[in-house]
């Protein structure tokens, strides 16, 4: 018991704040950076980046205006999954289960498993090549199997309290496309003016790409996961109940998870951006509009960016494949494993957990087939963001639904402007995927 006056211990406490008001708001910024700033930095995995290359490749900096048009979006449904985790103690899959159809559910988390799949397979063989840019005598089927194995040993044998610092750290390995980008010689003028304004040709190779970015960008598998990641976090302080997670919400848990979504978000559209205006820059103007993987894309820039930017751009693929990949195999497990009740969690062992990580390991084995069965990245990326395109209206409608509804959440249901943002992103989403399917049947 403190002997101490309570006037007098207040005084103090300013006191201390008033001499040192930046270090502990540094040390409370990068405590509070966490599953938003994994999600963010895992959406720009080699798929991602293969995308946003073809787009600055083939339109120069004509697309640049859509990293901060999606971002508003992007970051208004991230806030709504890791809200909904925090307010209600469980996961997206759980709360769709409890309040919705069971077999919409289980639809959409299959085609989420599915579009994961070819996800993980391009990212493996764009990580694969890219060692083998950096390496050229590595064997190309060996560094498959040595990405996938060592994300595999990441999973299910670290500790999660140390895995998800390993996730946080890795993420700055994003940096290296800011570098990439300012080592090129470009009118900067003329590419801030194209990211402001909105600029686009209405062509079929346009609009699939524009859906494309919007399918990697907004993708399903980041709603399950950052949902799921709120959930651990609470897990690791010591709540290991629904009721107690959802007992122990406050204003001030929404208020630091928003600082942590929000700058996950801005950073993972302003590597967007600096991708989309490095190709841009270094690929369009010589006539090179065609990228099929993220490998190319830093093999192309080679001749008229540097060994610099190649370098970076190369090294990149490979730091955030490493991100992504756990994050895209522990997402559908999450969503699978919530829908049929299993015990799951990256907090758990093996043995606690078996089914849970048995769809991880599975995924990773159909991701490591998918290059060998002769099917092009360009192909297998096109096909996770048509499957993707698919999921992500179904499965935004649900999280709207729930985010908005006060007898699940509470005091923290949507504000009007998120619901606002919410159903713009749910229009966009649908006449998207329509139109994607459309070009790629017709």
């Amino acid at each position: 018991m403190s002997l101490e006056d309570p006037e007098t211990k207040e005084a103090s406490e300013v006191a201390q704040s008033a001499d040192a008001p930046i270090v502990p708001f540094r040390k409370h910024y990068w405590k509070v950076l966490g599953p938003g700033l994994t999600t963010g930095a895992a959406d720009d995995d080699p798929s991602g980046i293969a995308t946003y290359s073809q787009m600055g490749a083939q339109n120069g900096f004509g697309l640049a205006w859509l990293a901060a048009f999606l971002l508003p979006m992007m970051a208004t449904v991230q806030e709504m999954c890791a809200r909904i985790g925090l307010s209600t103690g469980a996961g997206l899959a759980y709360n769709i289960k409890r309040h919705y159809s069971r077999k919409v559910l289980l639809a959409s988390t299959f085609l989420l498993l599915l579009a994961n799949v070819f996800n993980i397979g391009a990212d493996l063989g764009a990580m694969a090549k890219a060692a083998e840019l950096l390496v050229p005598q590595a064997n190309f089927v060996l560094l498959v199997f040595f990405f996938a194995l060592f994300s595999l040993v990441l999973q299910v044998f670290i500790p999660y309290r140390k895995y998800s610092k390993y996730l946080k750290y890795l993420s700055f390995v994003l940096v290296a496309y800011i570098l990439s980008a300012i080592s090129i010689r470009m009118d900067w003028p003329f590419v801030l003016k194209s990211a402001i304004i909105p600029s686009v040709d209405f062509s079929k190779s346009t609009i699939i790409l524009i859906a494309a970015a919007f399918g990697t960008t907004i993708s399903p598998y980041l709603f399950f996961w950052q949902t799921s990641q709120e959930i651990e976090e609470e897990i690791e302080r010591g709540e290991t109940s629904i009721k107690s997670r959802k007992a122990g919400n406050t204003p001030e848990k929404i208020k630091d998870m928003r600082e942590d979504v929000w700058s996950g978000m801005i950073f993972s559209n302003l590597i967007m951006f600096f991708i989309i205006i490095a190709c841009g820059a270094a690929l369009f103007p010589y006539g090179i509009t065609n990228i099929n993987t993220a490998a190319e894309a830093a093999e192309a820039l080679r001749p008229f960016a540097g060994d610099f930017a190649y370098l970076l751009f190369a090294l990149g693929i490979v730091g955030t494949g490493l991100l992504a990949i756990p994050v895209l195999a522990a997402s559908a497990s999450y969503a699978i494993s919530e829908s049929f009740g299993w015990k799951f969690g990256l907090n758990r062992k093996f043995k606690q957990a078996a089914s849970f990580y048995g769809v991880i390991i599975f995924s990773m084995a159909l991701g490591i087939a998918l290059n060998f069965i002769g099917l092009p990245s360009i192909q297998a990326l096109i096909y996770s963001a048509v499957l993707n395109g698919i999921v992500s209206p179904v499965v935004l409608f649900f999280i709207l639904r729930i985010s908005a509804s006060e007898k699940i959440m509470g005091q923290f249901k949507n504000k009007p402007l998120g619901n606002i943002f919410g159903w713009i992103t749910f229009l966009a989403a649908t006449v998207l995927s329509a139109l994607s399917i459309y070009f790629l049947i017709w």
